[in-house]
């Protein structure tokens, strides 16, 4: 995808929390106050996907739509997951925050507070970041002091070169935040910036997600005509999703480990994104009832009727908290 194209995905996925925001109980809301507002009005855009088309429902009608729900529990739980690893990075002594891939994240915004002593560092493609500096202004009148926009092309830039020219200081622990990014870029890509994590200071760190390998494999070699129709219209939506900005980059399966080991970095945490874990910890309210559970429920049944790997395959989605020892 080209660098002077705005990230479609970006728009996508803050769509997602946005909707989270309005979840009437606050125990299981996104606490991304600052999606809507940030993301004014995509369809202006031209861009059309269900999260976006929702944002003009009342929430209990958006969710009744099986890929609004999908996406508001998914943006749910890396939101909150992912605002906890900060927090904890913070008070461990992390006096950098170098947010890769930042599209309309809004951590430099909502933790002003706690990131106060801090150096924070948005790094995202041009096109991308200057929307989303235009909707900074209007929002909130302007970044705060301690932001630094930082554009790049993840693929052939030299990340660490391009941070040093903005002030960032490699010698500082540091927490990075790779959201939405692994999936997208090649494998030695996603590599050299791990390794660029690993090389920091001891007690730096990252929050990241991924993908398995086989749910790319999956994606990209699976023949419609082989799948119930249900199954069939969940993948072209899926590649649709997908079209301009492909997965390529796919961790081989339970390998995570190893795989940040090679890196220098120690696996602290990781679960599916989905799974029973997150869904406890995260979109389970107090009644025991879950965020969008009757919807999606209805909709994984009718997959599973004819294919009972499809949950498996969706369980190729993960997200982990990563230090340096």
């Amino acid at each position: 995808m080209k660098a002077t194209v705005i990230s479609r995905t970006s728009i996508y996925v803050a769509a997602g929390r946005a909707i989270g925001a309005r979840e009437p109980d606050t125990s299981v809301r996104n606490p991304d106050y600052l999606a809507e507002p940030l993301l004014g009005d995509p369809s202006a855009l031209g861009l059309d996907h269900p999260a976006v088309r929702a944002l003009t429902l009342p929430y209990d009608q958006a969710m009744q739509h099986v890929e609004v729900a999908n996406i508001v529990r998914a943006m749910l739980i890396r939101t909150r997951f992912i605002d906890e690893a900060l927090e904890r990075a913070v008070a461990g002594g992390a006096t950098q925050l170098v947010i890769l891939g930042a599209g309309f994240d809004s951590h430099a915004y909502r933790f002003q507070s706690l990131l106060k002593p801090a150096k924070v560092f948005e790094v995202d493609r041009l096109a991308t970041q200057a929307l989303k500096k235009q909707r900074v202004d209007a929002v909130l009148g302007g970044p705060p002091a301690n932001l630094t926009y930082v554009p790049v092309d993840f693929q052939h830039d030299d990340l660490p070169a391009v941070l040093t020219r903005h002030g960032y200081d490699p010698g500082q622990r540091t927490f990075f935040i790779l959201e939405g990014v692994t999936m997208y870029v090649p494998e030695e890509s996603v590599r050299a910036t791990l390794r660029f994590v690993g090389s920091h200071p001891a007690g730096s760190g990252i929050v990241f997600d991924f993908v398995y390998r086989t749910m790319i494999d999956w994606l990209t070699n699976t023949e419609p005509h082989t799948l119930s129709r249900p199954a069939q219209a969940f993948v072209a939506r899926f590649r649709n999703v997908l079209k301009d900005e492909p997965w390529l980059f796919g961790v081989p399966v339970g390998q995570e480990r190893e795989f940040l080991a090679e890196c220098g970095l120690v696996l602290r945490e990781a679960f599916t994104i989905g799974g029973d874990e997150s869904l406890k910890r995260y979109v389970t309210k107090a009644d025991g009832t879950q965020v969008g559970a009757e919807t999606i429920a209805a909709a994984m049944a009718r997959l599973e009727q004819h294919t009972g790997r499809t949950r498996r395959r969706l369980g190729a989605y993960q997200i982990a908290d990563a230090v340096v020892a």
